[in-house]
């Protein structure tokens, strides 16, 4: 597909910290500046754009103005984010056929990690007097991250691709160091939360742990946070699941797989990242690109004149997914972790509709359909 570098490993900088020496791994020249290039992305990745979102006027507020109201509306942006990540993940899991293969295993533990991520930010949330509005927080695909985080970056839905590993997966993951700064910054996910566990750290709130919840979800036990000892393990295990450490790509909390941008750059550029005498590369074992349903990338406004079998599926798969956020919804709502049980069994419901969507072909183009990730403000009759 074009996407292969042509040589896996660059010069070595031995005094870079891990974050910056994997970027190095990712064979983007240092001495092209651009916005790829400054979060530590594989060249022609996307170019970021100017402009404030709400993270940044998030962050713009002085330290003595971070309270408790100001970590409400944080921990509400971060909802919203943990949320923005699972679709694209899940529809690139989706499209691939071999569902045994490393790259799913891959994908399938990122998503795992992401609901976790959304019902810590939840539980944070609640901790200091919030509620949780997650189907309110439900992006519009395509478009921005939520809160302005990643400026510039696209979050599109398509079958699992290079570019879509790398402009979409690699891009929100992209750790907060780099090899070049750009000149107008957007904040990353990774500074985003090291301000809101530094506002925690200041304000000590009083934590309430009324109507937190407790569930394993997927790989990991969802535990309340009591103290602020709590949230800093609960937030250290976002950042470090997500862009990892400036030490290693492995330390996502008592496990060796890599952090997720780590992941997401094995299957981008085929091999397993190592540590070298001259820094990490991605010089391990292969990892295969998986044989794929070839899901084209929806457009903006979603599909246009749907065959009729393929609305009914479209309709199915929004319906399913509203079900699953009211439910998120109503389990931060009082509802308790019977709700969010019930909520993470409705989430199985949406694989099958899309699947049979990415094996349908387009009548217009090369390709196949794939779901939109519609978040239904009220459920309607099917014509």
């Amino acid at each position: 597909m074009g996407e292969e570098p042509d040589e896996p490993a660059v010069s070595p900088f031995r005094r870079r910290s891990f974050l910056a020496s994997a970027a190095l791994a990712a064979g983007a020249p240092a001495a092209v500046a651009g916005s790829a290039q400054a979060a530590g992305l594989p060249e022609s990745g996307p170019l970021a754009a100017p402009g404030l979102g709400s993270v940044a006027r998030l962050l713009a507020v002085p330290q003595e103005g971070r309270g408790v109201a100001w970590l409400r509306s944080a921990l509400q942006v971060a909802v919203g984010l943990e949320l923005a990540t699972i679709p694209p993940y899940l529809c690139g899991l989706w499209s691939v056929k071999d569902r045994g293969s490393e790259v799913a295993r891959l994908i399938q533990r990122i998503v795992g990690d992401e609901m976790y991520h959304l019902g810590i930010a939840c539980n944070l949330l609640v901790a200091v007097g919030g509620r949780p509005q997650i189907k309110a927080a439900a992006p519009v695909f395509p478009g921005p991250l939520p809160g302005g985080v990643r400026a510039g970056v696209t979050v599109y839905l398509s079958g699992l691709t290079k570019p879509f590993v790398r402009d979409v997966m690699m891009a929100i993951e992209a750790p907060e160091e780099s090899l070049v700064r750009n000149a107008r910054p957007s904040p990353t996910v990774g500074e985003f939360y090291a301000d809101v566990l530094k506002a925690f750290q200041v304000v000590q709130p009083e934590l309430s742990v009324r109507g937190q919840l407790s569930q394993y979800v997927f790989a990991d036990d969802l535990y309340p946070v009591e103290t602020l000892d709590d949230v800093e393990s609960a937030i250290g295990i976002i950042r470090e699941q997500g862009e990892g450490t400036s030490s290693s790509p492995s330390d996502s909390f008592e496990d060796d797989h890599p952090a997720h941008y780590y992941a997401f750059g094995e299957i981008y550029y085929g091999r397993e990242l190592r540590e070298t005498d001259d820094g990490w590369r991605y010089v391990g074992g292969p990892v295969p690109f998986p044989e794929v349903r070839p899901m084209a990338r929806i457009p903006v406004g979603g599909w246009p004149h749907p065959p009729v079998h393929v609305g009914r599926l479209l309709f199915r798969f929004d319906a399913t997914y509203s079900t699953v956020l009211d439910t998120l919804d109503a389990a931060w709502a009082g509802g308790g972790h019977r709700t969010l049980g019930a909520a993470i069994h409705a989430m199985r419901g949406l694989e099958d509709p899309a699947v049979e969507l990415m094996e349908t072909p387009l009548r217009y183009a090369p390709g196949t359909y794939g779901p939109q990730f519609r978040a239904l403000r009220k459920l309607r009759r099917d014509s």
